[in-house]
């Protein structure tokens, strides 16, 4: 079922990389996939908890920092996470419903 996701480098999890219609997909393909798809899913809390201690680290050193184009690059670092953040929150919760469809 690794055919079916494509690692994403920014958000350090596999994402669905299909190739045609989901229905298009017999139901074992569509059962592997979606199997695969949870296990996935479910490390992105994880990932998102491991990304919010390296945004705390950086608030830290901001609160800290007097030097002000340090103080920028920081800023945009943390910024970066928190963009990442959301974007495997939107991961976890779109693809909950392909999930829950194939339970059915």
């Amino acid at each position: 079922m690794k055919e079916h996701f494509q690692y994403d480098e920014r958000l350090g999890i596999e994402i669905p990389a299909l190739s045609k219609h989901w229905e298009e997909y017999n139901k074992d393909e569509q059962q592997g996939i979606l199997l695969m798809w949870e296990g996935i899913r479910g490390r992105i809390p994880d990932r998102i908890a491991d990304l919010e201690k390296v945004i705390n680290e950086k608030q830290a050193q901001l609160g800290n920092e007097l030097d002000f184009p340090k103080s920028c690059v920081l800023n945009s670092e943390i910024s970066e996470l928190a963009s990442i953040i959301n974007d495997l929150w939107i991961w976890y919760r779109s693809n909950q419903k392909v999930s829950q469809k194939g339970h059915y």
